[in-house]
């Protein structure tokens, strides 16, 4: 009967002391409240594949107008911040393959980047080489080329990009 006791009340003592920290439910902006406008550089490619920098590119700032409260800058001179970054990885991998011939029935494109987001009024970075990685899989057999992954891939780093510009929570 002690025990049990004890087992309670050491319960209700750890839960109580696990709530004292929580301040509720906040609708807050998880962005930074001191930007109100992003230059989205145009991303090098250190790979050998090219056109995927634009498409990064592209969608990064349409994911940036959608996304966040940022309004996109086409002049770095009016803009608070700028973003910028390289292409350094895309590699392709086959994922199945067909039994008897060895064809693949489906592969994966991986795109990884390295980005930096400055705060041009302040100078701080706010986001200081992290490098950011995606993928997407396609398959011939459905007439989806490296072409199509590529795209995909691209949309799904511009997302991964726009989580890392919200706040640390």
């Amino acid at each position: 009967m002690k025990s049990e006791i004890l087992i309670y009340i050491t319960l209700l003592c750890l839960g109580l002391g696990g709530c004292a920290e929580m301040s509720g439910y906040s609708s807050e902006s998880l962005f930074p409240k001191d930007v109100d406008s992003v230059y989205v550089e145009m991303f090098d490619n250190r790979s050998f594949r090219r056109g995927v920098e634009y498409e990064l590119t592209d969608a990064l700032a349409k994911r940036i107008e959608a996304e966040t409260p940022y309004k996109i800058i086409s002049s770095p001179d009016r803009a608070d911040t700028v973003i910028s970054g390289q292409i350094v990885q895309i590699t392709e991998a086959v994922l199945s393959s067909e039994r008897q011939t060895g064809r693949a029935l489906e592969r994966e494109v991986q795109l990884r980047a390295v980005v930096n987001w400055k705060n041009l009024k302040t100078g701080e970075l706010l986001i200081d080489n992290r490098s950011v990685s995606a993928a997407a899989s396609y398959s011939e057999w459905q007439n989806q080329g490296f072409n199509y992954a590529s795209a995909l891939a691209a949309n799904n780093l511009a997302r991964n990009i726009v989580e890392l510009m919200e706040k640390e929570w």
